[in-house]
This record gives C-alpha cells, structure tokens and sequence, in this order.
C-alpha cells in the first residue's frame, strides 16, 4: 500500500478574513475555489510550494481550533519575510523545542494553528 501526503481540511467563517490571513499575510496562493450555487459556502485550495491547505466555509467538514504543522527548509526567511508585514493580527516568533525542532506558530481568524517548523538536526 503506498500513500500521499494528507490535504489539510481547516474550518474558515469568513471569505474576507481568510484571504487577508492566507494570501496577503502568508502569501499562499489561491489554487481553485467551489461553490454549489452563488449564495453557497466557499471551499477553496490555497497553497505555497508543495504546502496545500483546503478551506472550508462548509458546517461538518472541518472543526475550528484545528492544528497542522508544516515543514519548511526556509523557516528563518519565511519568518522574516511575514514579520516585515506587521500584520495587526499575528507577530510570530521563532521558538526552539526541546525536540531539536525551531517552530514558528500562527493562529488563522478562525482558531486554526498552522505550526511551520524545522528540524535542526538536518
């Protein structure tokens, strides 16, 4: 049996939001959006090199206050790059853990945790 990497489903409220958060702030991209009809909720696929997240405005496809964690090569530049934006609402740190693993965490509008991190042994 062979597997894939998962796709994230993460619970969004908000169209607005979640496009300042995702694509201003973090600069995902958006790759296709879905909706059944015009007054329909939004389910949309963003993503960021090799990263895709699935968000949905949908009731039951996902829970708020959910966390993924995302591995990034370039944390320090990524980290750098989002900070220089002084966002109003998320000023991530760098922070190193006992597992020998630097992380940089930040909570989306809707409570969703998206921990990027690198491990600092490689």
């Amino acid at each position: 049996m062979r597997f894939q990497q998962p796709t994230p489903i993460l619970r969004m409220f908000d169209e607005a939001k979640a496009r300042e958060f995702y694509v201003k702030f973090l600069e995902f991209k958006v790759d296709w959006e879905h909706r059944f009809a015009p007054d329909m909720p939004l389910y949309m696929q963003v993503s960021k090199g090799n990263c895709i997240i699935h968000l949905s405005e949908h009731h039951g496809d996902a829970s708020p206050g959910s966390a993924i964690r995302i591995p990034s090569e370039d944390l320090e530049e990524y980290h750098k790059l989002i900070s220089s934006k002084k966002y109003k609402n998320a000023r991530p740190g760098l922070n190193d853990q006992p597992w020998q693993c630097r992380e940089m965490q930040v909570t989306d509008p809707f409570h969703n945790r998206l921990v990027f991190f690198r491990n600092l042994d490689e």
